[in-house]
């Protein structure tokens, strides 16, 4: 097993599931993500590859589970040497004046609270040499009907630029990344019935991206 260790948060599908393919040759992954089996899945076509990953069937939003899991990853191996944040709850659109209270609580949880909590938990397990990636979608904020999904994610991007400005002297590296328009669900479920011929899969991103940070 490699003592590299990559942590995936949302490695079910789309760009997570991607990035921990991508990453399992020379890393073992810990994916962590809610459905148990998307992440059987994910096992097997890292074992196909010859890879190993530790599957953590968690919510991210379960403070106790997520504080446990870091613990556990530091005193197995450690720490980490890359996280990639893909968790993301994808609110459905509505207008801004006909907001829906359990929606917009769920995705304040997912997008925003988690992924503080993650920082504060996962940051000691990066140390001064670990990287931390983020993706924006920074299109969508203030776009009609994004309300919800644009305000939550655009929170959770403007978190981790404080973070990659407060660490440039003391690391770690943190990079906020760009996907270009994938084929994956969340984006299915904004745009049902797009054309999807034209978009990027999730697999030629994660290693577009991966490639940016060399």
């Amino acid at each position: 097993m490699t003592d590299r260790i990559a942590l995936i948060t949302g490695a079910s599908r789309g760009l997570g599931f991607a990035l921990a393919e991508a990453l399992c040759d020379t890393h073992h992954i810990v994916a962590v993500a809610r459905t148990t089996g998307a992440l059987e899945e994910l096992d097997d076509r890292i074992k196909a590859r010859g890879g190993n990953a530790t599957l953590a069937p968690m919510d991210i939003t379960k403070v106790d589970a997520m504080r446990q899991l870091c613990r556990s990853i530091h005193d197995r191996w450690g720490g980490v040497d890359i996280w990639a944040h893909t968790a993301i709850n994808a609110a459905p659109l509505m207008p801004a004046a006909h907001l829906d209270e359990d929606v917009w609580e769920k995705s304040v949880d997912v997008n925003v609270t988690a992924a503080g909590r993650l920082i504060a938990f996962v940051a000691p397990l990066l140390g001064e040499s670990g990287r931390a990636l983020f993706f924006a979608d920074d299109t969508r904020a203030g776009q009609k009907f994004f309300g919800i999904y644009g305000a939550t994610k655009a929170a959770q991007i403007a978190m981790a630029r404080s973070w990659q400005a407060e660490s440039v002297n003391t690391g770690p590296a943190v990079h906020i990344l760009a996907p270009e328009p994938m084929q994956t669900a969340t984006r299915a479920r904004f745009f049902p019935g797009e054309d999807r011929s034209g978009l990027a899969t999730a697999q030629d991103e994660a290693r577009r991206l991966l490639a940016t940070l060399d």
